[in-house]
């Protein structure tokens, strides 16, 4: 309880079962200690001494980065929130909260996508009028904004229903393909007329965007629309800000005459000779521009495809930073990110559940887990630079004096200026067998691999979803992490500039299919692909090669010393069945190109004919 009659908001627990963990890592480190031990010792004088180097090499390298790994999970804590005492002591002095919604391209971030985002935000359960939502469209499309005057009229009718029925989730894409009509008669009626309003917006909207420009109907119906009239195209445009509903008005009102949350669009200014920064510095443009409209103490930042499935997520997140005694401690409270859409067996290893469930929670117990790109209450403070005091205590009760005074009009154009590429110029804003050492080797790799899955079950995962990730990590760490050190390394010599890769959110049928039969999709000609391919095709040829050798006896030198490297070369062609899958079998248009198969079958056929085999 703390101080006498101190109730706190929030309250901590460690998990249970660590000494157990705990003296399972220490003889797991001991057993890669041996390893060390033995590879150092027992170097061949003859034979395949290259291959005992490179295993002796990878060892120290898994050594390493297990032990490294091992803070996510020796102190795992589990927080949970009283939102009831939060109500009760503050329920008048809730602080303003900024929401950011980012997005970049309206072709593979479709509009109606991006509105059932913002909707699903504004509907929160928390005084709407406390509520500021941002939505950035570094894309600067008229046909995003056009969505988004779409998604401010739809809101009247939307976040009243939301209350009404209790609704969850409040994205209302997803809560009316996933939930029926009531079988109350009284509310059918509402439950029905709000669901063709949905529908017939995202049928104005998606035949808008089909059509590819604004007719000139739709332009007189807003003064925003004449912001592109001087629009040159996505890279090259002036700074748009919009305030659709201004969230001070009285007259802004929802159908049920409460209040509504403030929303604004934003497009901050681009020019093909100044650098941009991608999302980073969307967020820092949209931090300046808040702070002269609403100036939220909290921020919440989330993606365009992450809609929130939780209408108390703010009242969770204030019961950290408006705790009276351990509050001022805390910068920001994140929220992990879930998949609704997931295959069976989760073939691409997106679930997360092991992150989520256990090693956000272990990072947690030393300070808090990084950044993850989205779901995340930030104080406004602590992005702004200031420094953790002990003196420091929050004036809550500030309320809404935070605001900027003025009428919409000169808001915007005050904004506009923050919003400007060249606003962060000279500022601080963007910167073997037959031996016993078999059983060291065996238990290692047993005891690592049971625990995993012996986690991924307890957290509800199968077993085939465990396989899955394991495979998915694989294939992360030859690929993407070998791409993205190559990236950091040229980014901090000043050869190269980072790039920012957008995902595509939308998928035809014949992808979906395969999603759904748990096919994996490959397609592009990505320079990834051909790394992993060329890794299997060469793991497959030493393996057919090692076999071969044996059955016809030849002279291997220490072979029975690599007899567990043979094994490890016959799993990771088990992993690696999807890709010889894509390259060899597959007729669709997910199979690998043929261009990797030749490329990767050419490059492993050169380095069996190395000389050093």
């Amino acid at each position: 309880m703390g101080r006498e009659g101190y109730a706190p908001l929030f309250e901590t627990k460690e998990a249970k079962g660590r000494i157990a963990y705990k003296i399972y890592a220490i003889s797991v480190f001991m057993g890669i200690c041996m390893i060390w031990m033995y590879r150092a010792t027992h170097v061949p004088e003859k034979g395949l001494r290259w291959a005992w180097f490179c295993m002796f090499g990878a060892e120290i390298w898994f050594g390493i980065y297990w032990i490294f790994t091992q803070s996510a999970r020796w102190r795992p804590v589990y927080r949970s929130t009283f939102k009831e005492r939060l109500s009760h002591r503050y329920e008048d002095e809730l602080p303003g909260v900024d929401i950011f919604v980012c997005t970049a391209d309206p072709t593979i971030e479709p509009p109606t996508l991006v509105i059932n985002t913002v909707l699903s935000v504004m509907a929160y359960d928390y005084p709407q009028e406390k509520l500021s939502i941002y939505l950035s469209d570094d894309g600067g499309s008229d046909l995003t904004f056009y969505a988004l005057l779409e998604a401010s009229r739809f809101s009247k009718h939307w976040i009243p229903f939301c209350k009404k029925f209790k609704v969850e989730p409040r994205s209302p894409a997803v809560y009316f393909a996933t939930t029926s009509e009531p079988h109350d008669t009284q509310h059918t009626n509402e439950w029905l007329s709000t669901k063709k309003l949905y529908e017939e917006m995202a049928n104005r909207i998606d035949t808008t965007v089909k059509l590819g420009r604004i007719s000139g109907e739709i332009r007189a119906e807003h003064k925003g629309f004449t912001e592109w009239q001087s629009v040159v195209n996505s890279r090259n445009h002036q700074a748009i800000i919009q305030i659709l509903i201004d969230g001070r008005d009285p007259n802004a009102v929802d159908a049920e005459g409460s209040a509504l949350p403030t929303l604004v669009y934003m497009a901050r200014e681009k020019r093909p000779q100044h650098p941009h920064n991608f999302k980073a510095g969307a967020l820092n443009a949209l931090i300046r521009v808040s702070s002269v409209i609403s100036n939220g103490p909290i921020i919440l930042t989330i993606d365009c495809d992450m809609y929130s499935n939780n209408a108390e997520s703010v009242r969770d997140a204030l019961c950290f930073f408006m705790d009276e005694e351990k509050g001022r401690e805390i910068a920001y409270v994140q929220f992990p990110q879930s998949f609704h859409n997931l295959s069976k067996n989760d073939i691409y290893g997106n679930s997360y559940k092991t992150i989520n469930g256990m090693e956000f929670h272990g990072m947690d117990g030393y300070g808090g887990p990084m950044y993850v790109g989205t779901g995340c209450f930030f104080r406004r403070e602590s992005l702004c630079g200031k420094k953790y005091s002990e003196e420091y205590k929050e004036e809550w009760k500030k309320g809404m004096e935070g605001r900027a005074k003025g009428n919409a009009m000169e808001l915007e154009d005050r904004a506009k200026g923050l919003a400007s590429c060249t606003c962060e110029e000279n500022t601080q804003w963007g910167k073997e067998i037959s031996s016993p050492w078999f059983i060291t080797f065996a238990y290692v790799t047993v005891a690592k691999h049971t625990y995993s899955l012996v986690e991924g079950l307890w957290l509800g995962d199968t077993v085939q979803s465990w396989w899955n990730q394991q495979r998915i990590w694989l294939y992360r760490r030859t690929s993407a992490y070998f791409f993205a050190n190559i990236d950091v390394a040229l980014k901090l010599s000043g050869l190269a500039k980072s790039a920012f890769a957008i995902t595509a959110k939308e998928t035809d049928d014949e992808v979906a299919k395969r999603y759904e039969l748990e096919i994996m999709e490959f397609g592009s000609n990505s320079p990834m692909f051909t790394i992993l391919a060329t890794l299997a095709m060469l793991n497959l040829f030493c393996l057919f090669g090692a076999i071969k050798r044996l059955a016809m006896g030849d002279e291997m030198g220490d072979v029975e010393a690599l007899v567990l490297q043979f094994v490890l070369c016959g799993v990771l062609v088990i992993i690696n069945w999807p890709i010889y899958q894509g390259l060899l079998m597959r007729k669709d248009m997910g199979r690998l190109p043929t261009t990797v198969a030749f490329t990767s079958i050419g490059l492993a056929v050169l380095a069996c004919l190395n000389p050093m085999h």
